[in-house]
């Protein structure tokens, strides 16, 4: 049964997508679901428990993490795919590499999420403007994080001389700008600000947060990616929470979550669907009531 993207895309509820790691390094759960079986088995249980799309990543984004080899990223992203596509899954690929995202959309899967926003790999948006039907996500980005593999890092990535808002949106929609250009079209854009990247602490990503309606406002779906972030545990930190750890964060990062969907985003991508589900769930409902 062919699953409808547009309505995807056009989501009037907030949808909850649920990280697929099969990465070695990943900040929160590397090497956990490495093993193909084992990723099939928390995709799985990602879709049972509540998540409409899948986010596939093989390479880890984090500082200090080294690049995967093509041929190893391609290997367990369409092992993961093939396994998850026969069960009705909507799957979102992680990747920056153009011939990854070919091989995964062949394969079945909807959406290509780049969080270099067409900057790494410029055949990539080319890719997704080949395939009509397909989604692409353009994340806000500036080059690799400090400590990071690949090209050297910019010591200062997280210098917003116009506060971190203003540049933020107006550098995602230059790139935005840049992948329509490439022939990728509006309707299959959703932008992501992109927490965490170039932006370490608090001071960086709450504002973004707070400024939600503004990004909603240049008339892409809106993805969130809060997720076991460092600067959420620095919220709970500031907040009086001794030694915050993973599942604090996972309470954490679920207020966040139903704040987005209270303010209207497209989706918000998470580790513990679970919590963020239920959420989501009252973020939908609360903006449904205020909207009536």
């Amino acid at each position: 049964m062919a699953i409808d993207m547009k309505a995807i895309h056009d989501s009037q509820r907030t949808l909850v997508m649920g990280v697929l790691n099969i990465t070695e390094d990943s900040f929160s759960d590397g090497g956990l679901w490495l093993a193909p079986e084992a990723a099939k088995a928390h995709g799985e249980a990602m879709m049972k428990a509540g998540a409409d799309i899948i986010d596939i990543g093989a390479e880890s984004t984090r500082p200090g993490a080294k690049r995967v080899s093509e041929a190893d990223e391609k290997a367990r992203v369409l092992g993961a795919v093939d396994a998850l596509i026969p069960e009705g899954a909507v799957l979102s690929i992680d990747t920056t590499r153009a011939s990854v995202a070919l091989a995964a959309l062949e394969h079945g899967a909807q959406i290509i999420n780049d969080v270099s926003g067409g900057q790494l790999d410029r055949e990539l948006p080319h890719v997704v403007a080949d395939h009509s039907d397909c989604l692409y996500i353009v994340q806000h980005w500036r080059g690799w994080l400090a400590g990071a593999a690949g090209n050297v890092p910019d010591a200062d990535t997280s210098r917003y001389e116009h506060g971190v808002v203003n540049d933020v949106y107006d550098e995602l929609m230059r790139q935005v700008d840049a992948v329509l250009e490439a022939g990728v079209q509006a309707e299959q854009v959703i932008i992501d600000p992109g927490l965490g990247f170039s932006k370490p602490g608090v001071e960086h990503n709450l504002p973004i947060l707070a400024a939600l309606d503004r990004f909603n406002a240049a008339g892409y779906p809106v993805l969130i990616g809060a997720s076991r972030k460092r600067f959420v545990g620095s919220l709970l930190a500031g907040a009086g929470v001794t030694e915050p750890d993973m599942a604090s964060k996972d309470k954490a990062t679920a207020a966040i979550s139903a704040l987005c969907a209270e303010h209207g985003v497209w989706a918000v991508r998470v580790h513990d669907v679970a919590k963020s589900r239920d959420a989501v769930a009252v973020g939908n409902a609360w903006r449904e009531y205020a909207n009536a």
